[in-house]
């Protein structure tokens, strides 16, 4: 089975993602635009592994590769939400082809990157890593909530210029918050252990019922109107699309935070810049680690917006979370061209009013499994 690596694990992580890979027996293309020394990998897998240098962010590019030759990929895997749409899922799925695509695999937990319609339409499976970052990503939401509540940006700016800058006024102790959570999934409960510890009270909104050992509110507005901090922890499907706007935001308490490691297409960024330059706006702070435009296409209307902590896409991305993730991803796709689907994540398409979800034959489904993040 042919499988086109198109973006592997960074780093030393690359060598376990391949080992892993080749163990399985699968014929591994290694794309070398996203690889941080493709020299260095070259020398260490040639004669085992095949290469390709392709920009993921050219749909055409990117097709040409997947029917280069006639033979084509019995499965793609991705790692940074690589864009994957219709035209794509055709092309790689004719019946021409060799080898006609079967799986695509996601090293993280979001999917949206992907046009589930057309894979469902064309018979491809669609796997992911759900929890494989969750641990990674609620320390981040940490570290921003922390960095924002202790105004650390701004302390830094100033003693790196020279100035001793004294606070205006005391910051306030995380015991002093109530934290709100949207989305009861693994990072939203991990998230919610670990602020307990820190003495937060914890709150949270999920629109599926469950078990979940967390205070919940009626509805996303009570939730919003009763948090000093709202954290988002949702998969971005076409009821979360701009769920957060103008309106949304100007529910919440004065003095609140926002954050979100979820997905930027949950936000209206300008709507969120519009409300942090406004004085008189609830909102003091927002930090966003996910944009509606990234990657090469990076752009959002928070660019130089005071109390706006951005990072481009980094919660999800440590060691142990990426690694979890790169290696449960090559399993899953090697069992699920072996046939064997039993105990495998495969999302379905989202449907009218829904959310999606993940279907694991013979398992039960719960809220806690709904996919969160990614990417990482």
């Amino acid at each position: 089975m042919r499988i086109l690596l198109l973006d592997a694990a960074p780093g030393e992580l690359l060598d376990r993602e391949l080992e892993r890979l080749v163990g399985h027996g699968l014929a591994v293309t290694l794309n070398l635009r996203r690889v941080g020394d493709p020299a260095a990998a070259t020398a260490a897998w040639a004669g085992r592994v095949d290469f390709t240098d392709v920009d993921l962010f050219d749909e055409s590019a990117l097709i040409d590769e997947v029917v280069r030759g006639g033979s084509g990929y019995d499965a793609l895997k991705s790692r940074a939400g690589v864009p994957l749409g219709a035209a794509l899922v055709a092309a790689a799925t004719d019946a021409a082809l060799a080898r006609p695509l079967r799986v695509i695999g996601r090293a993280g937990a979001g999917t949206d990157h992907v046009d589930l319609a057309a894979a469902a339409r064309h018979g491809v499976a669609v796997t992911h890593t759900p929890g494989s970052n969750a641990n990674a990503v609620a320390e981040f939401a940490l570290a921003q909530l922390l960095c924002l509540t202790r105004n650390l940006a701004a302390h830094n700016e100033a003693a790196h210029q020279g100035r001793w800058a004294a606070p205006s006024a005391p910051a306030v102790e995380l015991p002093e918050l109530t934290l709100g959570i949207a989305g009861l999934g693994r990072i939203g409960l991990a998230l919610a252990e670990r602020a307990r510890l820190l003495g937060m009270t914890v709150q949270g909104y999920a629109r599926r019922p469950g078990g979940a050992p967390v205070r919940r509110t009626d509805s996303l507005a009570a939730l919003l109107a009763t948090s000093d901090v709202v954290s988002l922890h949702l998969p971005l499907t076409p009821d979360t699309a701009g769920l957060i706007g103008r309106a949304e935001l100007a529910t919440m308490r004065p003095g609140s935070i926002l954050l979100n490691t979820s997905r930027g297409g949950i936000v209206d960024e300008q709507a969120l810049a519009d409300a942090l330059r406004d004085p008189a706006h609830p909102l003091a702070a927002a930090a966003v680690d996910t944009f509606a435009h990234e990657h090469a296409a990076f752009a959002s209307p928070l660019f130089g917006v005071p109390h706006a902590l951005l990072t481009p896409r980094v919660a999800g991305m440590t060691r142990s979370a990426m690694a979890e993730a790169a290696l449960r991803c090559a399993d899953h796709i090697a069992a699920l061209l072996a046939g064997r689907t039993e105990g495998i994540p495969v999302v379905t398409p989202h449907p009218p009013g829904g959310t999606g979800a993940d279907h694991a034959p013979n398992r039960p489904r719960a809220d806690s499994e709904q996919p969160e993040r990614a990417g990482r």
